[in-house]
């Protein structure tokens, strides 16, 4: 595994931009005038922001690898450990193309398993009105309940 990926929703990018390039010590290696990126060494991490996400806040979190049988293997621990994995193949979030699952954790925050293949010059790929995610990227959470989510 190579990085934790943090994605928060941000009302202004311009100033959290100011506040995270102070925190980490570190200017942003991709901005967007909606989105920002961090590639961090200490912590490890992918750390994004954006005001595309609809609320403020952490709107999902992630494992991105470097290689496909890494993807692989993780995938077929959250398979095994009998999670609700939706793969999504490769697709456009974030402004890069990658190819990704997505997992809802006991709290229901989504969280994705991913690999980055290169830069893209969109946010995402658009899906049908239908398939919305409820956050930027990642896909709503499954109901069973028939609550507002299912």
């Amino acid at each position: 595994m190579k990085r934790l990926h943090i994605h928060v929703g941000v009302e202004d990018l311009a100033h959290s931009i100011r506040f995270y390039s102070a925190l980490f010590g570190a200017e942003p290696v991709k901005t967007k005038p909606d989105y920002a990126k961090w590639m961090l060494e200490s912590p490890h991490v992918n750390f994004a922001i954006s005001t595309r996400a609809g609320e403020t806040g952490v709107n999902h979190l992630g494992i991105q690898v470097d290689d496909e049988s890494e993807l692989a293997e993780l995938r077929d621990r959250l398979k095994k450990a009998d999670m609700d994995v939706q793969d999504e193949g490769q697709t456009v979030c974030c402004y890069a193309k990658s190819e990704k699952s997505w997992v809802h954790d006991p709290a229901g925050i989504p969280w994705e398993a991913y690999r980055t293949m290169e830069d893209a010059e969109i946010f995402k790929t658009e899906k049908p009105a239908s398939a919305q995610a409820s956050s930027c990227c990642a896909p709503a959470e499954k109901s069973t309940s028939g609550g507002c989510c299912g």
